[in-house]
C-alpha cells in the first residue's frame, strides 16, 4: 500500500483526534509530505505539510495554533495532530507528497466533529 491514512472518527466540537498515515518508503523518503482533507461538495484542500526532515513546516490558515504535522522518517510515518476540532474540519483526511501529490490518493480517513 502507498499511503495509508488512519486515525479518522466521531468527536465533538472542541475535542481532539491524531491521524496516523502509512507510507511506502519509495513514496516517503525524502519527499516533502501533506495533509489533505475534502469535504462533501469542496475541493481537496492542503491542510498542512512537512518537510523531509521535518525542519520546515506549514499550515492552511484555518487550522493554524490547532493542528500539528509530524513525522517519523524511520517508520515512514506521519502523523497529524488536530485539537480544538470545529464543524468545519469535518471532512475525508488524506496524505500525500507534496506540493505535488504524485501517489494514488487512497481511501483517506475520515473526520466527523459535531456541535
Amino acid at each position: 500500500v502507498q499511503l495509508q491514512a488512519s486515525g479518522g472518527g466521531l468527536v465533538q466540537a472542541g475535542g481532539s483526534l491524531r491521524l496516523s498515515c502509512a507510507a511506502s518508503g519509495s513514496i516517503f523518503n525524502g519527499n516533502f509530505m501533506g495533509w489533505y482533507r475534502q469535504a462533501p461538495g469542496k475541493q481537496r484542500e492542503l491542510v498542512a505539510a512537512i518537510g523531509s526532515s521535518g525542519g520546515y513546516t506549514a499550515y492552511a490558515d484555518s487550522v493554524k495554533g490547532r493542528f500539528t504535522i509530524a513525522r517519523d522518517n524511520a517508520k515512514n510515518m506521519v502523523y497529524l495532530q488536530m485539537n480544538n476540532l470545529k464543524p468545519g474540519d469535518t471532512a475525508v483526511y488524506y496524505c500525500n507528497t507534496y506540493p505535488i501529490p504524485r501517489a494514488s490518493w487512497g481511501q483517506g480517513t475520515q473526520v466527523t466533529v459535531s456541535s
